[in-house]
């Protein structure tokens, strides 16, 4: 009985770093693949590099990015970091009508 008591803290210990680090990184790792899998063509995304541009094209592992006009680039679809503007949004147009 004794045994069992004094491995009560080692387990709240291992109970409190999964509950605050493992789980947090599952969640996000999901919700990671969760947005890469749902790129659409024509979405404004970042890939994990900083590079913007859009989706031209999809494939199973690969999105083609058109990064400025007339330069399309290949990239793995795990390299999309975030979706920079949601499909069907516009920007606001940044003319001053003054």
């Amino acid at each position: 009985m004794n045994d069992l008591v004094a491995l009560l803290p080692l387990l709240a210990i291992l109970a409190l770093f999964w509950f605050m680090v493992v789980r947090p990184q599952q969640r996000r790792q999901k919700e990671v693949v969760r947005l890469q899998q749902s790129i659409e063509i024509g979405q404004r995304v970042m890939m994990s590099s900083g590079i913007y541009g859009t989706v031209v094209s999809l494939a199973d592992d690969r999105a083609r990015l058109e990064i400025a006009p007339g330069t399309q680039i290949d990239i793995a679809r795990a390299a999309i970091a975030k979706v920079d503007e949601p499909l069907g949004q516009q920007a606001p147009d940044a003319r001053d009508d003054a």
